[in-house]
């Protein structure tokens, strides 16, 4: 499932088509390529919930004091997701790709992913999925571009 999302996403980002306007041509598409049907409707129904953030109502990922907020992961989360890629979250959170609450949005769609283990390629793209589904966050869009893209010369301290 986590492919098609990468497919579709490279392939229709920059694209002026409505992905969801020709499901069947899309599905049609995604079969040539070589996808098989029980996840290319997975990769959409997770797709279709994925554009809903552009209309949810934020309150529940919101808390009372955001500055004081630390994350703690749960067993399953920490199972899931590795060191690296929790200290990533953390990191982008900091410099303020993100904020607590589309790194919320981030958590509550990687728990719908059907994967047992997230990689840190796949979360970055992940985050980069996000920000280009909630509104007011074309900056940190690009700057998570930077980081997928722009690999840095030196290690970072």
């Amino acid at each position: 499932m986590f492919d098609i999302l990468l497919y579709l996403f490279e392939n229709y980002i920059h694209s002026e088509a409505d992905i969801f306007a020709e499901q069947n041509e899309l599905t049609d598409e995604l079969l040539r390529a070589g996808f098989n049907k029980p996840e290319i409707f997975k990769a959409l129904d997770w797709l279709e919930q994925l554009a809903d953030l552009q209309h949810s109502d934020e309150s529940p990922y919101l808390i009372a004091n955001p500055k004081d907020a630390v994350r703690i992961f749960t067993d399953s989360e920490c199972q899931r997701l590795s060191t690296e890629c929790r200290g990533f979250l953390m990191f982008i959170e900091q410099i303020g790709v993100i904020n607590n609450v589309t790194r919320e949005m981030v958590m509550d769609c990687l728990a719908s992913l059907d994967k047992p283990t997230i990689s840190l390629e796949d979360l970055k793209w992940i985050v980069l999925m996000i920000l280009f589904n909630v509104p007011g966050s074309e900056e940190a869009y690009e700057q998570m571009e930077d980081l997928i893209f722009d690999e840095p010369s030196e290690l970072l301290h």
